[in-house]
């Protein structure tokens, strides 16, 4: 196909396709998408070979927030039944941190919900970030803890940070359907302060709330346009008790498409499967693995992933290996680059998961089909398809996290 024969060329040298040839690579059908996943995959391993990095999330605060983002399970007015606590201690913090790195993370990203951080919630973060390096000199940290103040930033460099991580979730044109507390431009604003501050930025979307291919298209371009150095592509679980409860959107085949679209705009930066994919890809998950050489490992904020050595096997059987602590994420110009501006992304080149404004990672409540604290993989299972009858819908593939950071049970890493 001419198509992708020309998204290859342009990812090899690192140039950017057109918002047409973007938009050409949603519009492929069903018979040409493993073309597209071995064109993607051939841009993906020039960059990046077979590494596959892997990042742990920590939910330091649930819930509780005043924000009204449509998407999200910690929400103003959220019914979702999901947990609710108040700030981690640090030691607690740590504690649930180790279980992700001695399942072979190594980056931390720390999540608080809530608009932005007081800057007593900077000492505190600051005092946690603190607790997990002492630990573990080597542990990559990322903070997620909402729009951020003047300053704020450079303070959490200071304390240790290495990245900063605020999605901007969907386009510019139609953020305002979404969420109506803070604006596009608030979370524009805040990449920026962390990428002036020399953390190394992270920023991503969430794909499967209603939008058109032309609103990804839109915040994908607007992201390259912000130099992320990581793109966490987030796919929406429709939780109960939220707005967008009845938005099933997503197909795996959809998925991969628009995993594909991120890292032909994006071929030299890190492409994160984010939140929902062990709901939405399903058994195609090693398929997502071939385009974007991040993930997350175990659960997610307020609901659960699939079992930590689910993730490491499926890394394993395609034929791909978990980035050791002492690779370096992001390709050798990238460093370069950023080193000379003073920037941090040279450690690892990577940053946290997803979320923004209210803080999660890995996507509000975007969740993994696992129960209690026996998670159960989805591969196999069918969700509805596009424009499925409400009864047909897959809700019971939603399950809220009830173990790890803030609970009694045990993590899943």
């Amino acid at each position: 196909m001419d198509l992708l024969d020309t998204l290859t060329a342009k990812g090899l040298r690192r140039e950017i396709p057109t918002r047409e040839e973007a938009l050409a690579v949603l519009a492929t059908t069903d018979d040409e998408l493993l073309d597209v996943v071995a064109a993607a995959g051939r841009v993906r391993r020039q960059w990046f070979g077979r590494r596959v990095k892997l990042n742990y999330l920590v939910n330091l605060k649930s819930g509780l927030c005043p924000e009204d983002c449509s998407y999200c399970s910690q929400r103003l007015g959220s019914k979702a039944e999901i947990l609710k606590y108040t700030w981690l201690k640090p030691e607690q913090a740590a504690e649930a941190a180790a279980a992700g790195l001695a399942g072979g993370a190594k980056r931390v990203c720390l999540v608080a919900s809530g608009r932005g951080p007081t800057d007593r919630d900077i000492d505190r973060v600051a005092d946690t970030i603190a607790a997990i390096k002492d630990a573990n000199e080597a542990v990559e940290v990322c903070a997620c803890l909402g729009l951020l103040s003047d300053n704020q930033a450079e303070r959490l460099k200071a304390a240790g940070a290495d990245a900063y991580n605020h999605n901007l979730n969907t386009s510019e044109g139609t953020y305002g359907d979404i969420t109506t507390t803070h604006t596009y431009a608030d979370r524009v604003d805040t990449v920026n302060k962390a990428h002036g501050a020399g953390l190394s930025a992270c920023s991503g979307l969430i794909a499967g709330m209603g939008e058109s291919d032309e609103d990804l298209v839109d915040v994908v371009f607007a992201l390259r346009e912000l130099d992320s150095d990581s793109v966490p592509v987030n796919f929406l679980i429709p939780f109960e008790g939220t707005p967008l409860a009845k938005e099933w959107n997503l197909t795996p085949q959809r998925c991969l498409r628009i995993l594909a679209m991120v890292r032909f705009v994006c071929p030299d930066v890190e492409v994160r499967i984010a939140g929902g994919r062990e709901v939405h890809l399903r058994s195609m998950q090693p398929l997502g693995l071939h385009i974007a050489n991040s993930i997350f490992l175990g659960d997610y904020l307020t609901s659960e992933g699939q079992a930590g050595q689910a993730d490491l096997d499926m890394i394993a059987d395609a034929g791909f290996e978990v980035e050791g602590a002492g690779q370096v994420t992001l390709p050798r110009h990238r460093v370069d680059a950023a080193e000379a501006a003073g920037h941090a992304c040279a450690p690892a080149g990577g940053a946290c998961g997803s979320g923004g404004g209210c803080g999660p990672c890995g996507g509000h409540g975007e969740a993994a089909p696992a129960a209690g604290s026996a998670p159960v993989a989805a591969d196999g299972q069918d969700i509805a398809p596009d424009s499925a009858p409400n009864d047909e819908l897959r809700s019971d593939l939603v399950r809220v996290r009830r173990r790890g950071a803030g609970t009694e049970l045990a993590p899943n890493a």
